[in-house]
């Protein structure tokens, strides 16, 4: 050690080994880089300047004492840089180059230098200090350089729960002072103000010294000097504050609170063990209440979904068709109000429950607990199962409704032709049954039998004509019943009073014929020219009559084709019209050529055409009606082509966009699973990329929503098939919940990599180099291995697993980890766990037993004569060890200890946050020991529970 002292003043001092920690390596990181730029404007103000010079001089020479010196003003005396010296050699344990004797200017600059450059070997920026400022007696700078060294060397090592230097001990505060009331620590100056802090921080840890009750808010001065008093009677902190300066203050100077508490901090270090056993078994509990609401949240999730497919499910099943097309297409609209608006939120909350359960599951492995086992019932499996179900009746339950549209449609179309059919039919039966059993031939001349004979077959010509009618109405009759038409009864008794009067009138029909056969010889003359017009004009009527149902029968086409097939039949008729008109002109003519020969031949006529009751008048009748029916079919047909060309433009329309979203929907599927097994860069990289990509999908969405639309325009226009496109709506929205799902699980399996590596304090190159050995052996990239490619990886990344009788032991034992279900292949998560496992530590119930017994106070149980000493307790030492607090207690010698296994309320309360001290209360067993005493509470026990080592 160098003599800094003037020649008439000599001391030696060598360096300790139980210096404060000043060990060299390391910079003071981020806190340090925020103080170098120390507020030295601040300094102007007197009363904080007055402040730090009494607390910064208290405090060096609480440090300068150990060396038999001191300082008296700290703007002179560090001057010459001997003391400056001193100072960093005592507070650092370590030597600094031998000083300059001489007492010019240039030797204490050199000094100076010596130290500035040691302050700068411990990784502090020093900004705008420079020796000659110190030399020339800079008062600000002095106190700047004196509070960079009280940074480096009494704050900077002190760290709380991850955090460090004033963070750390604001931190340190805060958890000391919390149980006292009126006491709010948030920063290093006004929360210090009333003096109640300083006092909490002495009675935390000697209680004895402070009656903490008595003391007043409102007294401020006395607060402060009775914790200044007692910190340097009993703490052998030295008084570095006035009370009338910080009372006195609007706003006390932070460094000089900051100095001041640090002492505190250093003074009570022995008490940081508690603490950080404390602080263990916070972390523990609050991964085990965390757990357990994670899984009361999955629990009540899960139950919310299986109980929506419940109720869901039989609606779908619900197979109980309506009677009219509109009843129809009502539940069709329910199940499209279904699919756009009550489905989204359950399949977002099902693959959110899937999540959410992996996350889980990550977390209890990462914290060395049991797996998760949902109730019964609500695996995700059964959650899988019964979203099967539901999407198997949501399926069918659709194609049932757009069947039973079908039908009906075709039900309607079928019930209504059927109707024409029979009116038409039931017109021309009207009044047949009476005709043919008349017996006028009984009393006819032969003329008239013959015109009888003659209108007979004409009849039989008519009716033979009708036969067509009548199998139509049949058939359709038997197509309504089959297709299950609600009022086939009424059809079929309508259907079968036709029929049986069809029967009638053959039958009729039949026996007349045999009695004008019968009377044929005898009656000779007939008129031929009104049996020509008869056979002529029947078959001309029953033309114009089927022309006329064609005409207005309906007709439905799902297709353009369809459509332009009807114009073209229509067309087709059309083009025969004129030959109609000539032979309609012809009939005619044959009629009036009759009446020519009655007049020329005066010939007087019963009346009408005795072998047909159609007139001209009729035919000229009929004629028209079918003139006029024409242009009204060419309206409706045109209508009709102009609703399939727009129909025909919404199929193209659809295919285009399906066209699009398809292809691009499966591209990012394959983009995706391709992402999942190459994953570049750092894990952060990769959850970045893949939220980017995320959002890129979400972004698409606008194009499926457009996609949608078209989608109901085609569903509205029942347009039912598309030859445009293979892609369905249904399976674009299957895709793309798929698409959604699986960059979701991707998603959470990098973030469940990251919990790993971070929790296993795994370094990056190490996850990486897993990784590429994972994907080397995965040769289909599969993402799980099988056991020969997963023994592979394994040796090549060291293990003895070769072929023999204790490699395959080995092997064995770690698929029975990888793979507990047998199912013969393993993740690249069970992979990254078991390797977590291998190369890191974690949390474990010994650790926490011991930090419980740290807790406890290590009690003791004294072995004598008469139990407990006679039920007397031994008086407390209050003595500090090395290793804390000396039994605690002033026992009679002699006399054997034994540590105890159990822990009272009244610690867990003091030691730990509210809320985790009574989770251990009202978890923790009763003390069963022989050695119990009252409210003694079992932490071994619980601590084992905690790690499914036991029952909790």
């Amino acid at each position: 050690m160098v003599d800094y002292h003037a020649a008439n003043q000599s001391y030696q001092y060598g360096p300790s080994s139980g210096g404060n920690g000043a060990g060299g390596g390391g910079t003071m990181g981020d806190y340090m880089a925020q103080e170098d730029d120390w507020d030295r404007d601040l300094l102007l103000d007197p009363a904080w300047e007055k402040q730090q010079r009494k607390t910064f001089t208290a405090w060096c020479n609480s440090h300068l004492r150990k060396a038999g010196t001191q300082i008296e003003n700290i703007d002179e005396d560090f001057r010459d840089g001997l003391k400056l010296m001193l100072l960093l050699e005592v507070i650092s344990g370590e030597r600094l180059p031998k000083p300059e004797r001489g007492k010019m200017r240039v030797h204490k600059i050199n000094n100076v230098n010596k130290a500035l450059d040691f302050i700068a070997s411990k990784g502090v920026k020093l900004v705008s200090i420079g020796a000659e400022e110190i030399v020339d007696g800079n008062a600000k700078m002095t106190l700047g350089m004196i509070w960079t060294i009280i940074l480096r060397f009494a704050i900077q090592d002190i760290s709380v729960e991850e955090t460090s230097a004033k963070e750390g001990l604001l931190l340190w505060c805060q958890r000391k002072t919390a149980p006292y009331k009126n006491v709010n620590v948030q920063n290093f100056h006004i929360s210090w103000k009333d003096g109640l802090a300083f006092n909490a921080l002495i009675h935390r840890h000697r209680p004895e010294l402070i009656e903490y009750d008595k003391l007043r808010k409102d007294d401020p001065v006395t607060n402060l000097n009775n914790a200044f008093e007692v910190a340097e009677k009993y703490l052998d902190i030295p008084k570095m504050l006035d009370a009338e300066d910080i009372v006195g203050t609007l706003r006390p100077d932070e460094k000089a609170i900051m100095t001041y508490v640090s002492c505190f901090y250093h003074a009570f270090s022995g008490a940081q063990k508690a603490e950080t056993a404390a602080n263990r078994i916070c972390k523990v509990l609050a991964v085990n209440q965390e757990n357990e609401h994670l899984m009361e949240d999955y629990e009540r999730l899960a139950s919310d979904l299986l109980e929506w497919i419940r109720r869901t499910i039989p609606w779908l099943e619900d197979r109980v068709p309506q009677k009219t097309i509109q009843e129809m297409q009502q539940k069709l609209e329910d199940f499209r109000d279904y699919r756009r608006v009550h489905k989204p939120p359950k399949v977002q909350e099902k693959c959110q429950l899937e999540i959410n359960f992996n996350t889980l599951q990550t977390k209890l492995r990462l914290s060395n607990r049991p797996a998760f086992m949902p109730s019964e019932g609500k695996m995700v499996s059964d959650i899988n199962n019964g979203w099967q179900h539901l999407e198997q009746a949501e399926k069918g339950y659709e194609e049932w409704l757009l069947n039973e549209i079908r039908r009906l449609e075709r039900l309607d179309h079928l019930a209504e032709k059927f109707r024409q059919k029979a009116s038409i039919h039931e017109a021309w039966t009207d009044g047949k049954e009476a005709m043919l059993k008349q017996r006028d031939y009984e009393t006819a001349t032969l003329s008239d039998i013959k015109a009888l004979i003659r209108k007979h077959e004409a009849f039989e010509s008519d009716l033979a004509a009708h036969q067509d009618r009548v199998e139509q109405i049949a058939a359709i009759a038997q197509e309504l019943n089959e297709l299950d038409y609600y009022d086939s009864h009424n059809v079929n008794t309508r259907c079968q009073k036709i029929c049986d009067q069809w029967d009638a009138l053959g039958s009729l029909t039949h026996s007349r014929r045999e009695a004008l056969e019968k009377t044929e010889k005898q009656l000779e003359t007939i008129d031929q020219l009104h049996l020509e017009y008869a056979k002529r004009a029947a078959p001309f009527n029953n033309w114009m009559e089927s022309a006329m149902e064609d005409l207005q029968d309906m007709f439905i086409v799902h297709t353009i084709e369809e459509i332009e097939g009807l114009i073209s039949a229509h067309d087709q008729f059309k083009s025969t019209l004129p030959d109609a008109d000539r032979e309609r002109e012809a009939i005619l003519a044959i009629h009036k050529e009759a009446q020519r020969i009655a007049e020329s031949n005066h010939i007087k006529l019963s009346g009408s055409n005795p072998y047909t009751t159609v007139t001209p008048q009729i035919i000229n009748t009929k004629w028209e009606k079918v003139q006029q029916l024409v242009p009204k079919r060419d309206h409706a047909l045109l209508e009709e082509q102009s609703k399939q060309q727009s129909n025909e433009h919404l199929r193209r329309q659809f295919a285009s966009q399906a066209n699009i979203v398809g292809p691009w929907i499966q591209t990012k599927m394959e983009e995706i699973g391709r992402i999942s097994i190459e994953m570049n860069g750092t894990l952060e990289d990769q959850l970045s990329h893949l939220k980017q990509y995320e959002r890129s999908i979400v972004d698409y969405k606008p194009n499926l929503d457009l996609l949608e639309q078209q989608h109901q325009l085609i569903q509205e226009a029942l347009i039912f098939d598309n030859k445009h496109t293979n892609y369905t709506m249904e399976h674009i929205r299957v895709g793309w919940e798929q698409l959604l799902t699986t960059i979701a699980r991707t998603i959470n399996e990098v973030e469940n990599q990251i919990l790993t590596r971070d929790a296993k304090g795994i370094s990056q190159e190490q996850m990486q180099e897993f990784r590429a050995s994972f994907n080397h052996f995965d040769k289909d990239h599969g993402g799980a291995l099988g056991p020969e490619e997963f023994k592979a990886c394994l040796i090549s990344l060291g293990y003895d697993v070769e072929n023999d009788r204790q490699g395959d032991a080995e092997f064995n034992r770690i698929m029975s980890v990888v793979d507990p279900n047998h199912s013969g292949l393993v993740t690249f998560q069970a992979f990254i766990d078991f390797m977590s496992r291998e190369t890191t530590d974690t949390d474990t119930a010994d650790q926490v037993i011991a930090s419980f017994k740290v807790l406890a106070g290590d009690k003791v149980s004294l072995e004598a004569p008469g139990g407990w000493l006679g039920g007397a307790l031994p008086a407390r030492t209050g003595r500090v060890g090395p290793g804390g607090p000396v039994c605690g207690w002033e026992w009679p010698r002699a006399l054997p200890c034994h540590p105890q296994n159990f822990i009272t309320a009244e610690e867990l309360r003091r030691e730990l946050p509210p809320d985790q001290a009574e989770y251990c209360i009202a978890r923790m067993a009763p003390y069963q020991g022989a050695d119990a005493v009252p409210g003694a509470l079992d932490y071994k026990s619980f601590s084992t529970a905690l790690y499914g080592e036991s029952d909790l």
